[in-house]
């Protein structure tokens, strides 16, 4: 641009505009501001990288160079391999049922009244640390039913279908009549018609006795039926109470099973009274008593959540615990922009619901759907507070994910080249992640 002199002479050349940014601000101010977050950045982000990456290439002391030796550890060391084959487990099942959870609880709770109760129920669990987070579901899993709560249920709908037994623990004392057998016990000899057969018993302790037993009662000989009485055979206190015989301080075993054998066939079966009592047919002349394996079977203690072959899915299961509210957040954002106008309109097209929700709903909703699904992919990438917590040392192998075992290589085991080797591996893994999403946000941009 040039201006004329007053003498109209030639045009002089105006003084240049200081160079400005395309928000109208100098870039120098603009540097100055900055700089401040540049310098943290490069501090805390880029710096640990580089040396990061130079560090994988050294031995373990850091003196030499060790080449390419460490990369080639990711995939020869067994704990590593277990813990990239872990990581797989976890980037493709934990986002997709975080995700599909998220959804179903989303589009479920949009038209109740009591749904946004119901959200702010499921989303609560992000208020939780890891750390706590992993302590909890330590005790969930926990393998006594009386302190874990997954087994607590578990052992409780097994019980519903199937009897445990009340005497696991009984066997027959001294100078019996019963000798082992298959799991049970049975009689040294054959019963008879109108005897009178006691079946003493041990090793059930007072206060495990069922809430039913009562005071056990002698047997009394019946001519035409073999009566007996099975019991515990033991009395507290120093001499007090006959070896094999019924005392007043002793009880019965209520619903024992007893079975009469003759050929390896059963003839007649029973189960004793409050008292121990039982009582057997004439068809039982001559066959032997069985107290049958059932009658002392361990009683169910549920799942080993936290052993080898399930302790993975046991901690993706607190995973998706925390993270389905946060997925169902932000769907539910997404739902709530969706046009009523085109659901109304499939209505009417005569789509039903399913119809709606699979033709309409989800393709409508499919950019925040891949929003949700990619972050926690990177974020199960990087998983590590949970597998450290809630995995015992038992089976914490099996349970090992990248992040574990960058810990484990760099601070238990004193190979940080093989640590820095294996966070270079995870930048690596996240990069495509983050490349996709980048793609994906610069396409709804152009939109």
């Amino acid at each position: 641009m040039t201006s004329a002199t007053a003498a109209g002479g030639p045009p002089t050349p105006a003084a240049p505009k200081s160079r400005k940014s395309v928000t109208g601000t100098r870039k120098s101010v603009a540097v100055l501001f900055l700089l401040p977050a540049l310098v943290l950045l490069g501090a805390l982000v880029v710096y640990p990288i580089g040396y990061s990456l130079i560090r994988s290439f050294y031995n373990q002391s850091g003196s030499g160079f060790a080449g390419f030796d460490n990369y080639e550890a990711l995939f020869t060391d067994d704990g590593i391999r277990t813990a990239l084959k872990n990581n797989i487990i976890w980037v493709v099942f934990a986002p997709t049922v975080a995700t599909a959870l998220g959804l179903i609880f989303a589009v479920l709770t949009e038209r109740v009244r009591w749904g946004t109760a119901f959200k702010l129920v499921v989303f609560m669990p992000m208020a939780i640390s890891m750390l706590a987070a992993g302590i909890i579901f330590r005790l969930v899993y926990d393998q006594d039913p009386d302190k874990g709560f997954a087994n607590a249920v578990w052992v409780g709908i097994h019980d519903t279908f199937a009897e445990s037994s009340a005497f696991p623990k009984a066997h027959p004392g001294r100078e019996s009549p019963l000798v082992a057998q298959s799991g049970g016990f049975v009689t040294k000899e054959p019963v008879r018609t109108g005897e009178a057969v006691t079946l003493p018993m041990v090793g059930v302790a007072p206060d495990q006795m069922p809430d039913g037993a009562k005071a056990a009662a002698a047997p009394q000989a019946d001519p035409g039926k073999i009566t007996g009485t099975t019991w515990q055979d033991f009395t507290r206190g120093k001499g007090v109470g006959k070896l094999g015989g019924v005392d007043a301080s002793e009880f019965g075993y209520p619903g024992m099973k007893i079975e009469a054998v003759r050929d390896g066939k059963v003839v007649a079966s029973t189960e004793a009274a409050a008292d121990g009592t039982f009582t057997l047919p004439a068809s039982a002349d001559g066959a032997q008593l069985r107290l049958p394996a059932s009658n002392f079977k361990e009683p169910y203690n549920g799942l080993d959540w936290l052993g080898p072959s399930l302790v993975t899915p046991a901690i993706i299961g607190s995973y998706v615990w925390m993270w389905a509210g946060f997925a169902m957040v932000l769907i539910a954002a997404g739902l709530a922009g969706i046009p009523r106008e085109l659901l109304e309109a499939a209505r009417v097209d005569g789509a039903t619901e399913w119809q709606v929700f699979r033709r309409v709903t989800v393709p409508l909703l499919a950019p925040v759907l891949a929003v949700v699904a990619v972050t926690l992919m990177i974020n199960v990438l990087k998983i590590f507070d949970l597998v450290f917590i809630i995995a015992p040392g038992s089976s914490q192998d099996d349970a090992n994910v990248l992040a574990l075992e960058l810990y484990r290589k760099g601070f238990s085991e004193d190979q940080p080249g093989v640590a820095s080797a294996i966070s270079v591996f995870l930048l690596l893994l996240v990069i495509p992640v983050m490349w996709f999403n980048i793609r994906r946000l610069r396409r709804e941009v152009r939109r």
